[in-house]
């Protein structure tokens, strides 16, 4: 069971109310962060000042996804920030090695996401650079869109490949999560959830990130 995680995104909290909401998922592995931009993503959340207090009240550890141009520049900041892991968009960056090297230098934990439309293959060689990959299944930018079951080839390749290379990774999915969708993404090999309105949306947060957890480890293959 230790290796499924559950990971809130505060996409589907309530801004206003933040601290009480993160401390309604105190039973999640981490809290998912999405940085936006309006330039990467057509929507535009909040940026190191929100992501630092988030960083000083939350109850569980920040898992950043920036959705951001110019990764660069800005993600080693939110590792620096004391983030547990960073995650940038592969597409966005000029030398994703590189990048994942800085974050791990500073203490994070290096993520990789690519968007629905971009292929896995060129991340098979480099999969120990990177802690975690994260596998959209939606296009990114808003909560609350349906689960593209076309991810599903892509994340199942990526998953063997891990375990033929014998990779510790991390795979993700990002995007429609919830207690009907979650056996299929872990059947094809995720062992971390994004979800948002399936557990801020719930009456009980905690019962829904226990639902989840249980839901994705009756469908996950032993590794």
């Amino acid at each position: 069971m230790s290796d499924i995680r559950i990971n809130p995104s505060i996409l589907s909290a309530d801004f206003v109310n933040m601290q009480a909401d993160l401390d309604r998922i105190a039973t999640a592995d981490f809290v998912h962060v999405d940085v936006m931009d309006n330039h990467f993503v057509p929507n535009l959340t909040f940026g190191p000042q929100m992501v630092q207090r988030i960083q000083e009240t939350s109850p569980v550890p920040l898992d950043v996804h920036l959705m951001i141009d110019d990764a660069e520049r800005w993600a080693p900041g939110y590792a620096e920030l004391g983030a547990a892991s960073v995650t940038f968009h592969l597409e966005a960056a000029t030398d994703p090695i590189a990048l994942a090297r800085t974050l791990r230098g500073i203490g994070a934990r290096a993520g990789v996401a690519i968007k629905p439309g971009t292929p896995a293959e060129g991340l098979y060689d480099v999969l120990d650079e990177f802690d975690q990959i994260l596998v959209m299944t939606v296009e990114p930018g808003f909560g609350g869109q349906s689960f593209m079951t076309s991810a599903m080839p892509k994340l199942s390749a990526l998953a063997a490949e891990a375990r033929r290379r014998g990779s510790s990774v991390w795979l993700q999915v990002d995007g429609g999560i919830g207690e009907s969708t979650i056996a299929q993404a872990a059947e094809a090999g995720a062992d971390t959830f994004v979800a948002g309105s399936a557990v801020f949306g719930a009456d009980d947060p905690a019962r829904a990130i226990e639902a989840l957890r249980n839901g994705a480890a009756r469908h996950t293959h032993a590794h």
